[in-house]
């Protein structure tokens, strides 16, 4: 018999240069919330983009890319 897992969800953004893993607060919640959810935390995701997703590691990756500070 055959089971389906659903992979955990985690959720990347890079802040100063360094590289910073978001778990995920709420598997119910849909990415834009979540990426809403953690812009209380880091002010530099309100005018991020959400890149993804990539699936690594048995894990579904998202990325949170700031748009502060590039052209175009």
């Amino acid at each position: 018999m055959l089971t389906a897992n659903q992979m955990p969800r985690i959720f990347l953004m890079r802040e100063k240069g360094n590289d910073i893993t978001l778990t995920d607060p709420d598997a119910k919640w849909s990415v834009d919330t979540v990426l809403q959810f953690y812009a209380n935390t880091y002010p530099i995701l309100t005018t991020a983009k959400i890149s993804g997703p990539v699936i690594s590691e048995d894990k579904v990756q998202y990325r949170f890319e700031s748009m502060m500070g590039t052209k175009g």
